[in-house]
């Protein structure tokens, strides 16, 4: 890690994730927020995070929240939900305060949750998620704290994330796997009224999930809860606000192939986008 001293100065605001599936989370930000410059970096190199360590993941995370610091950034917000499960509290509560007490790093399994414990009517809300996730335990600890009575079945779908990032989740292999899932999750409870979808990649497969529900059973994706937490944050928080850059520019940063990136990420945003590299190491 660097030991500069990070730039003090206003700039953009950095969302992290260790694939594609944050730029679901951007794009409703974006809309929520247009005036605001963006930093996107995707850690497509070393992604998926579902299947690492809490260790590992904590290490990757911090690596990456630390060069978007190094790139101005005040505030940087985990669109990845393994992430914010695995290392959010340790980077709060171990390094921000000797990286820069005044800039905040945020996730989204707690907006997530804070909003998810008013919709269930019979107080038993299902979870889809990576086996990451899931192994957390992070999402029915949270509900816990906040929300008393909620029982929370949860499903790791580890497939799911490698079909969407090959564009093949519309494929005939692809239902299998989902329904396979969904199946599972609703047998496990059958007074479930509610199922979350705990990864930024999964808003792609609302649709088919949703026709595989009963009746009744809602989705709760992350994109619009987490962009309207954001823009409450920043009016409660007027001073970060005002470290904020806004132009509204946005830029792509990945630890891949920037045209396998930008393939990708057309996949999530339906339009053509330029990326860059970005290289951890230098």
């Amino acid at each position: 890690m660097k030991q500069e001293a990070l730039p003090s100065s206003p700039g953009p605001i950095g969302i992290f994730d260790s694939g594609y599936g944050g730029l679901t989370i951007l794009e409703k930000i974006r809309t929520e927020l247009p005036g605001y410059d963006y930093i996107y970096l995707g850690d497509n190199a070393r992604t998926p995070y579902g299947t690492r360590s809490f260790e590992v993941v904590y290490k990757f995370t911090l690596e990456c929240v630390t060069r978007l610091f190094e790139m101005g950034c005040q505030l940087v917000v985990l669109a990845c939900n393994t992430a914010s499960a695995k290392a959010l509290r340790s980077i709060q509560q171990r390094d921000l305060p000797l990286l820069d007490p005044n800039r905040r790093v945020l996730g989204v399994i707690r907006p997530t949750v804070e909003a998810v414990g008013t919709m269930s009517q019979t107080k038993h809300i299902g979870l889809l998620a990576t086996l990451g996730t899931v192994q957390s335990n992070s999402y029915p600890l949270e509900i816990d704290k906040l929300h008393e009575g909620i029982s929370v079945i949860s499903e790791a779908c580890p497939m799911w994330v490698p079909l969407i990032e090959n564009n093949e989740h519309n494929s005939e292999g692809a239902d299998y796997f989902i329904r396979k899932n969904v199946e599972h999750l609703l047998a496990a409870d059958g007074l479930i009224d509610t199922v979350m979808l705990g990864c930024t990649h999964y808003p792609l497969l609302a649709d088919k999930i949703k026709s595989l529900l009963p009746e009744g059973v809602s989705i709760v994706s992350q994109g619009e809860i987490v962009a309207k937490s954001l823009v409450d944050y920043l009016q409660r928080h007027p001073d970060m606000d005002n470290r904020c850059t806004k132009n509204g520019s946005v830029r792509y940063l990945t630890t891949e192939s920037v045209e396998k990136f930008a393939s990708s990420a057309s996949i999530f945003l339906n339009q053509v986008i330029q990326a860059e590299h970005i290289d951890l190491d230098k």
